[in-house]
């Protein structure tokens, strides 16, 4: 991608609303194009100004995730972070469903606000770690693989199966790559043969999956 990250802002909180803006908008390579309070705002912003990203408060959704399919359905190339006071996880299953790319805490800093949007930016999904440890430990055995029929993990080489099984971990393709002494390039690389390979849109599905059918002496390693 060149230029800068074009981002809207939707949150009906006005005080908070502003410190997100204020947030990116202090990094060189963001521009905040748009911001609104409702779900009308995030359907309009996003006709109007084709932000790459679009931020979104979880409570302006109501519940619902009509107005997540609706921008998708019209701007597949937008991603979607949605930000949340406490971590649902009902909810953040049916957003990453639905094709939300991110899901962030509210209490999260904007350190961690900025690198999530340029993650999404990069065609990467992203959700707090905290919150993607209380989901691999919510699904039972077989959570995944009912959802995907009695398919089992297609064939991944050694690498493949190392990197996933930090995955599992929570952990990001920084922290990976520092780990396996491998770039976070290379890292992205194999992530996204994974990612393929298991027929996921995402790490945390790819994730949950794992944590079904990897052995457990390499979840724990």
């Amino acid at each position: 991608m060149t230029g800068r990250i074009r981002v809207s802002v939707v949150d009906k909180h006005p005080l908070f609303r502003d410190g997100v803006i204020r947030a990116l908008s202090s990094q060189p390579d963001i521009e905040v194009v748009g911001h609104g309070v409702s779900v009308w705002d995030a359907i309009d912003t996003a006709r109007r100004s084709r932000p790459d990203v679009i931020v979104l408060d979880c409570s302006t959704m109501d519940g619902t995730m009509e107005a997540v399919e609706s921008i998708l359905q019209q701007h597949p190339s937008i991603s979607i972070l949605v930000l949340a006071d406490k971590a649902e996880e009902e909810h953040v299953y049916k957003a990453l469903k639905r094709g939300v790319r991110g899901y962030l805490l509210k209490g999260s800093s904007g350190i961690e606000l900025v690198q999530t949007v340029r993650v999404l930016c990069q065609g990467q999904s992203f959700i707090s770690p905290s919150l993607a440890a209380k989901l691999l430990m919510r699904a039972g055995p077989g959570a995944m693989s009912e959802a995907r029929g009695s398919s089992q993990l297609p064939h991944l080489t050694p690498r493949e199966q190392q990197i996933l099984s930090i995955l599992v971990q929570g952990r990001s393709n920084k922290e990976i790559g520092n780990k396996l002494e491998l770039s976070e390039k290379t890292i992205k690389h194999h992530l996204t043969n994974i990612l393929q390979k298991l027929r996921v849109r995402n790490r945390v599905e790819a994730a949950l999956l794992a944590s079904n059918h990897l052995p457990q002496n390499m979840l724990a390693s």
